[in-house]
Protein backbone atom coordinates (compact mmCIF):
# COMPACT_ATOMS: atom_id res chain seq x y z
CA UNK A 1 0.00 0.00 0.00
CA UNK A 2 2.92 2.31 1.08
CA UNK A 3 4.51 1.06 -2.45
CA UNK A 4 1.66 2.35 -4.15
CA UNK A 5 1.56 5.75 -2.54
CA UNK A 6 4.72 6.27 -3.35
CA UNK A 7 4.79 5.74 -7.15
CA UNK A 8 1.33 7.84 -7.11
CA UNK A 9 3.36 10.62 -5.64
CA UNK A 10 6.73 10.03 -7.31
CA UNK A 11 5.91 11.64 -10.24
CA UNK A 12 4.89 15.42 -8.53
CA UNK A 13 8.00 14.72 -6.69
CA UNK A 14 10.20 14.28 -9.14
CA UNK A 15 8.79 17.28 -10.75
CA UNK A 16 9.28 19.42 -7.75
CA UNK A 17 13.15 18.59 -7.88
CA UNK A 18 13.38 19.16 -11.05
CA UNK A 19 11.80 22.73 -11.02
CA UNK A 20 14.33 23.44 -7.58
CA UNK A 21 17.45 21.74 -9.14
CA UNK A 22 17.97 24.83 -11.59
CA UNK A 23 17.98 27.06 -8.31
CA UNK A 24 20.68 25.20 -6.53
CA UNK A 25 23.08 25.01 -9.31
CA UNK A 26 22.85 28.58 -10.02
CA UNK A 27 23.38 29.21 -6.79
CA UNK A 28 26.98 30.56 -7.09
CA UNK A 29 28.79 32.92 -5.36
CA UNK A 30 30.21 36.54 -6.35
CA UNK A 31 34.17 35.81 -6.33
CA UNK A 32 36.68 38.68 -6.19
CA UNK A 33 40.50 38.12 -6.32
CA UNK A 34 43.27 39.82 -5.53
CA UNK A 35 46.29 39.09 -7.62
CA UNK A 36 49.91 39.86 -6.41
CA UNK A 37 51.42 42.07 -9.15
CA UNK A 38 53.92 43.36 -6.47
CA UNK A 39 53.02 46.38 -5.72
CA UNK A 40 50.89 47.08 -8.91
CA UNK A 41 47.14 46.10 -9.13
CA UNK A 42 45.21 43.75 -10.93
CA UNK A 43 41.86 42.93 -9.35
CA UNK A 44 39.60 40.03 -11.03
CA UNK A 45 35.81 40.04 -10.28
CA UNK A 46 34.04 37.18 -11.06
CA UNK A 47 29.80 37.23 -11.03
CA UNK A 48 27.30 34.45 -10.02
CA UNK A 49 27.13 34.13 -14.13
CA UNK A 50 30.72 33.48 -14.26
CA UNK A 51 30.97 36.87 -16.06
CA UNK A 52 34.11 38.39 -15.34
CA UNK A 53 35.55 41.96 -14.66
CA UNK A 54 39.60 42.65 -14.34
CA UNK A 55 40.68 45.71 -13.15
CA UNK A 56 44.19 47.16 -14.15
CA UNK A 57 46.60 44.55 -16.06
CA UNK A 58 49.54 45.42 -13.38
CA UNK A 59 52.90 45.71 -14.73
CA UNK A 60 54.52 45.22 -18.49
CA UNK A 61 56.48 41.83 -18.98
CA UNK A 62 55.16 38.29 -18.90
CA UNK A 63 55.26 38.10 -14.83
CA UNK A 64 52.05 39.75 -14.24
CA UNK A 65 49.93 38.71 -17.40
CA UNK A 66 50.58 35.19 -16.52
CA UNK A 67 49.74 35.24 -12.49
CA UNK A 68 46.69 37.06 -14.13
CA UNK A 69 45.93 34.43 -16.60
CA UNK A 70 46.75 31.90 -13.84
CA UNK A 71 43.96 32.70 -11.56
CA UNK A 72 41.73 33.65 -14.23
CA UNK A 73 41.50 29.96 -16.13
CA UNK A 74 42.43 27.71 -12.72
CA UNK A 75 41.26 29.29 -9.92
CA UNK A 76 38.15 30.99 -11.53
CA UNK A 77 37.51 29.02 -14.59
CA UNK A 78 37.67 31.44 -16.82
CA UNK A 79 38.07 31.49 -20.85
CA UNK A 80 38.57 35.11 -21.12
CA UNK A 81 38.11 38.16 -19.68
CA UNK A 82 34.85 39.22 -20.02
CA UNK A 83 35.73 43.02 -18.97
CA UNK A 84 38.59 44.82 -18.64
CA UNK A 85 39.32 48.54 -16.56
CA UNK A 86 42.13 50.46 -16.61
CA UNK A 87 41.92 52.91 -14.26
CA UNK A 88 44.68 54.79 -15.42
CA UNK A 89 47.85 55.29 -17.62
CA UNK A 90 50.07 54.16 -14.92
CA UNK A 91 52.00 50.88 -15.85
CA UNK A 92 51.69 49.64 -12.85
CA UNK A 93 47.99 49.52 -14.14
CA UNK A 94 47.95 49.14 -17.38
CA UNK A 95 51.70 48.16 -18.08
CA UNK A 96 50.35 43.84 -18.74
CA UNK A 97 47.48 44.51 -21.04
CA UNK A 98 49.18 44.28 -24.56
CA UNK A 99 50.77 40.92 -23.31
CA UNK A 100 47.83 39.74 -21.65
CA UNK A 101 45.97 40.00 -24.94
CA UNK A 102 48.08 37.06 -26.31
CA UNK A 103 47.49 34.83 -23.16
CA UNK A 104 44.14 34.97 -23.09
CA UNK A 105 40.85 36.73 -25.25
CA UNK A 106 39.57 40.37 -24.16
CA UNK A 107 35.96 41.13 -24.98
CA UNK A 108 35.23 44.93 -23.54
CA UNK A 109 38.25 47.63 -22.71
CA UNK A 110 37.00 50.47 -20.59
CA UNK A 111 39.50 53.35 -19.99
CA UNK A 112 40.11 56.90 -19.74
CA UNK A 113 41.28 57.05 -23.36
CA UNK A 114 43.40 60.48 -25.13
CA UNK A 115 41.78 63.29 -23.49
CA UNK A 116 42.57 67.00 -23.14
CA UNK A 117 45.77 67.79 -20.92
CA UNK A 118 46.34 64.19 -20.31
CA UNK A 119 49.50 64.00 -18.27
CA UNK A 120 50.48 60.00 -18.47
CA UNK A 121 50.09 58.32 -22.29
CA UNK A 122 50.37 54.88 -23.21
CA UNK A 123 52.42 53.97 -25.75
CA UNK A 124 50.95 52.08 -29.15
CA UNK A 125 51.06 48.23 -28.05
CA UNK A 126 48.49 49.03 -25.20
CA UNK A 127 45.91 51.17 -27.32
CA UNK A 128 46.69 48.43 -30.66
CA UNK A 129 46.13 45.21 -28.07
CA UNK A 130 43.39 42.84 -29.77
CA UNK A 131 40.21 43.09 -28.37
CA UNK A 132 36.45 43.14 -28.94
CA UNK A 133 35.56 46.91 -28.68
CA UNK A 134 37.03 49.81 -26.83
CA UNK A 135 34.98 52.38 -24.89
CA UNK A 136 35.96 55.55 -23.23
CA UNK A 137 34.38 55.32 -19.85
CA UNK A 138 32.00 58.06 -18.41
CA UNK A 139 30.94 58.96 -14.63
CA UNK A 140 27.59 58.00 -14.17
CA UNK A 141 28.11 54.67 -16.41
CA UNK A 142 26.97 51.20 -15.26
CA UNK A 143 29.43 48.41 -17.13
CA UNK A 144 26.56 45.69 -18.63
CA UNK A 145 26.81 42.41 -16.57
CA UNK A 146 24.43 39.82 -17.15
CA UNK A 147 21.53 39.84 -14.33
CA UNK A 148 21.89 37.29 -11.25
CA UNK A 149 19.91 34.14 -12.04
CA UNK A 150 18.82 34.63 -8.03
CA UNK A 151 17.50 38.02 -8.77
CA UNK A 152 19.75 40.35 -7.13
CA UNK A 153 20.41 43.13 -8.24
CA UNK A 154 24.25 43.11 -9.56
CA UNK A 155 25.96 46.58 -10.68
CA UNK A 156 29.15 47.94 -11.16
CA UNK A 157 29.36 51.67 -11.52
CA UNK A 158 31.72 54.22 -12.34
CA UNK A 159 31.43 57.47 -9.57
CA UNK A 160 34.19 59.00 -11.11
CA UNK A 161 37.21 59.45 -14.03
CA UNK A 162 39.16 62.25 -15.78
CA UNK A 163 38.42 64.47 -12.19
CA UNK A 164 35.00 64.05 -13.18
CA UNK A 165 31.82 62.70 -10.98
CA UNK A 166 28.72 61.40 -11.20
CA UNK A 167 25.87 63.72 -10.40
CA UNK A 168 24.46 63.71 -6.79
CA UNK A 169 21.06 63.50 -8.38
CA UNK A 170 21.50 60.01 -10.19
CA UNK A 171 21.76 58.00 -7.03
CA UNK A 172 20.06 59.98 -4.68
CA UNK A 173 22.90 61.08 -2.49
CA UNK A 174 23.00 62.68 0.75
CA UNK A 175 24.76 65.28 2.13
CA UNK A 176 28.17 64.70 4.10
CA UNK A 177 29.37 68.35 4.98
CA UNK A 178 30.14 67.44 8.67
CA UNK A 179 33.47 65.67 7.17
CA UNK A 180 35.05 68.73 6.28
CA UNK A 181 36.22 69.03 9.58
CA UNK A 182 38.52 65.99 9.48
CA UNK A 183 40.27 66.94 5.71
CA UNK A 184 43.20 68.66 5.46
CA UNK A 185 43.93 69.78 1.85
CA UNK A 186 47.83 68.60 0.21
CA UNK A 187 49.23 69.80 -3.03
CA UNK A 188 47.85 68.89 -6.13
CA UNK A 189 48.89 66.18 -7.93
CA UNK A 190 49.59 66.21 -11.65
CA UNK A 191 50.38 62.45 -12.43
CA UNK A 192 47.40 60.63 -13.76
CA UNK A 193 46.50 59.27 -10.32
CA UNK A 194 44.04 61.94 -10.23
CA UNK A 195 42.31 61.11 -13.19
CA UNK A 196 41.78 57.51 -11.39
CA UNK A 197 38.70 55.36 -12.62
CA UNK A 198 36.32 55.19 -9.50
CA UNK A 199 34.29 52.13 -9.26
CA UNK A 200 31.07 50.85 -6.84
CA UNK A 201 30.43 47.01 -7.16
CA UNK A 202 26.42 45.74 -5.40
CA UNK A 203 25.33 42.54 -5.30
CA UNK A 204 22.99 42.89 -3.25
CA UNK A 205 22.94 43.79 0.18
CA UNK A 206 27.28 43.80 -0.74
CA UNK A 207 29.20 46.78 -1.75
CA UNK A 208 33.01 47.15 -3.17
CA UNK A 209 34.80 49.96 -3.86
CA UNK A 210 37.37 50.50 -5.98
CA UNK A 211 39.25 53.92 -6.02
CA UNK A 212 42.19 52.88 -8.07
CA UNK A 213 45.31 55.67 -7.19
CA UNK A 214 42.90 58.44 -6.94
CA UNK A 215 44.94 61.31 -4.52
CA UNK A 216 44.09 63.23 -1.83
CA UNK A 217 42.16 65.67 -2.60
CA UNK A 218 39.89 64.53 -5.94
CA UNK A 219 39.25 61.54 -3.19
CA UNK A 220 37.56 64.34 -1.17
CA UNK A 221 34.77 65.28 -3.36
CA UNK A 222 33.78 61.47 -3.45
CA UNK A 223 32.39 62.25 -0.40
CA UNK A 224 31.80 66.34 -0.07
CA UNK A 225 29.43 67.90 -0.51
CA UNK A 226 27.53 64.71 -0.83
CA UNK A 227 28.81 61.22 -0.10
CA UNK A 228 28.92 59.57 -3.66
CA UNK A 229 30.21 56.07 -2.31
CA UNK A 230 27.96 55.49 0.49
CA UNK A 231 28.26 52.85 2.70
CA UNK A 232 30.82 49.45 2.09
CA UNK A 233 31.66 46.37 3.28
CA UNK A 234 35.23 46.84 1.59
CA UNK A 235 37.13 48.71 0.64
CA UNK A 236 40.40 48.16 -2.01
CA UNK A 237 43.26 50.56 -0.13
CA UNK A 238 43.61 53.10 -2.83
CA UNK A 239 46.80 53.72 -4.05
CA UNK A 240 48.75 50.60 -2.82
CA UNK A 241 48.22 52.62 0.41
CA UNK A 242 50.46 55.52 -0.19
CA UNK A 243 49.95 59.00 1.82
CA UNK A 244 48.93 60.92 -0.92
CA UNK A 245 45.70 58.93 -1.16
CA UNK A 246 43.10 57.48 1.31
CA UNK A 247 41.66 60.55 2.88
CA UNK A 248 40.66 59.85 6.31
CA UNK A 249 37.32 61.93 5.57
CA UNK A 250 36.28 58.92 2.95
CA UNK A 251 37.92 56.32 5.39
CA UNK A 252 34.89 57.99 7.82
CA UNK A 253 32.10 58.70 5.41
CA UNK A 254 32.44 54.63 3.25
CA UNK A 255 32.85 53.53 7.12
CA UNK A 256 34.00 49.82 5.35
CA UNK A 257 34.27 46.33 7.67
CA UNK A 258 36.94 44.91 5.39
CA UNK A 259 40.17 46.71 3.75
CA UNK A 260 42.22 44.92 1.77
CA UNK A 261 45.70 46.13 0.09
CA UNK A 262 47.50 45.79 -2.48
CA UNK A 263 50.69 47.03 -1.85
CA UNK A 264 54.48 45.56 -2.45
CA UNK A 265 57.30 44.73 0.30
CA UNK A 266 58.33 48.03 -0.40
CA UNK A 267 55.54 50.04 -1.70
CA UNK A 268 52.68 51.40 0.26
CA UNK A 269 51.24 50.32 3.74
CA UNK A 270 53.04 53.84 4.50
CA UNK A 271 52.49 54.78 8.39
CA UNK A 272 49.97 57.41 8.07
CA UNK A 273 47.64 55.54 6.29
CA UNK A 274 48.17 52.34 8.34
CA UNK A 275 47.50 54.02 11.44
CA UNK A 276 44.31 55.45 9.83
CA UNK A 277 43.02 52.32 9.05
CA UNK A 278 43.92 51.04 12.33
CA UNK A 279 42.24 53.93 13.70
CA UNK A 280 38.72 53.35 11.40
CA UNK A 281 36.10 52.53 13.50
CA UNK A 282 34.17 50.26 11.30
CA UNK A 283 36.74 48.51 10.07
CA UNK A 284 37.03 44.89 11.61
CA UNK A 285 39.85 43.50 9.55
CA UNK A 286 42.99 44.71 7.63
CA UNK A 287 44.41 42.23 4.96
CA UNK A 288 47.73 43.30 3.20
CA UNK A 289 49.14 41.37 -0.29
CA UNK A 290 52.47 41.87 0.80
CA UNK A 291 54.39 41.96 3.87
CA UNK A 292 55.73 45.29 4.14
CA UNK A 293 59.88 44.58 4.13
CA UNK A 294 60.91 48.39 5.23
CA UNK A 295 62.57 49.30 8.77
CA UNK A 296 59.30 50.73 9.89
CA UNK A 297 57.14 47.26 9.15
CA UNK A 298 57.48 45.84 12.80
CA UNK A 299 54.40 48.00 13.85
CA UNK A 300 53.03 49.09 10.26
CA UNK A 301 52.10 45.11 9.20
CA UNK A 302 48.98 43.24 9.95
CA UNK A 303 49.67 39.79 11.70
CA UNK A 304 51.16 37.52 9.11
CA UNK A 305 47.81 35.55 9.23
CA UNK A 306 46.43 38.45 7.30
CA UNK A 307 48.51 38.55 5.09
CA UNK A 308 49.27 36.27 1.54
CA UNK A 309 53.27 37.15 0.71
CA UNK A 310 55.90 37.48 3.14
CA UNK A 311 58.87 38.06 0.72
CA UNK A 312 60.40 40.34 -1.39
CA UNK A 313 59.55 40.23 -4.89
CA UNK A 314 62.99 38.31 -6.69
CA UNK A 315 62.01 35.44 -4.18
CA UNK A 316 58.23 35.85 -3.68
CA UNK A 317 55.39 33.26 -5.05
CA UNK A 318 52.56 35.49 -6.14
CA UNK A 319 49.85 34.10 -3.82
CA UNK A 320 46.36 36.20 -3.82
CA UNK A 321 43.70 37.02 -1.78
CA UNK A 322 40.39 35.55 -2.59
CA UNK A 323 36.65 37.33 -1.75
CA UNK A 324 33.46 35.16 -2.04
CA UNK A 325 29.64 36.36 -1.67
CA UNK A 326 27.41 34.07 -1.08
CA UNK A 327 24.50 33.58 -3.29
CA UNK A 328 21.79 35.86 -0.71
CA UNK A 329 24.46 38.97 -0.66
CA UNK A 330 23.99 38.44 3.75
CA UNK A 331 27.88 36.94 4.21
CA UNK A 332 31.24 36.96 2.56
CA UNK A 333 34.44 34.91 2.91
CA UNK A 334 38.06 36.10 2.78
CA UNK A 335 40.51 33.54 2.02
CA UNK A 336 44.61 33.19 1.40
CA UNK A 337 44.86 29.85 0.01
CA UNK A 338 48.64 29.84 0.78
CA UNK A 339 47.84 30.12 4.58
CA UNK A 340 44.81 28.51 4.88
CA UNK A 341 43.22 31.83 6.43
CA UNK A 342 39.21 31.37 5.90
CA UNK A 343 37.45 34.35 7.80
CA UNK A 344 34.02 35.45 7.49
CA UNK A 345 31.71 38.55 7.92
CA UNK A 346 28.28 39.58 7.46
CA UNK A 347 27.17 42.44 5.01
CA UNK A 348 25.65 45.54 6.16
CA UNK A 349 22.52 45.55 4.72
CA UNK A 350 19.78 47.65 4.86
CA UNK A 351 22.27 50.02 3.01
CA UNK A 352 18.76 52.47 1.90
CA UNK A 353 18.32 52.87 5.47
CA UNK A 354 22.03 53.97 5.99
CA UNK A 355 23.38 56.86 6.52
CA UNK A 356 25.58 58.63 3.52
Amino acid sequence: MRLKNFLVAFPAILVGWLLVLPTLQAAQPLEIYWIDTEGGAATLIVTPEKESVLVDTGNPGFRDPNRIVQIATREAGLKRIDHLIVTHFHKDHFGGASTLATLIPIGHVYDNGIFEGMPDRPDRSYFEFACDKRSVIQPGESIALKPSSNGLPMQLICLAARREYIKPQEISAKENRGVLSVHTPKDRDGSDNANSVVLLLSYGDFKFFDGGDLTWNQEFELVHPYNLVGPVDVYQVTHHGLDSSNNPAVLQSLKPKVAIMNNGHAKGCLPDVFANLKETASIEAIYQVHKNLRPDGAVNNVSDEYIANYDAADQCQGHHIKLSVASDSKEYRVEIPSNHHSKSYTTKSLYTNATQ
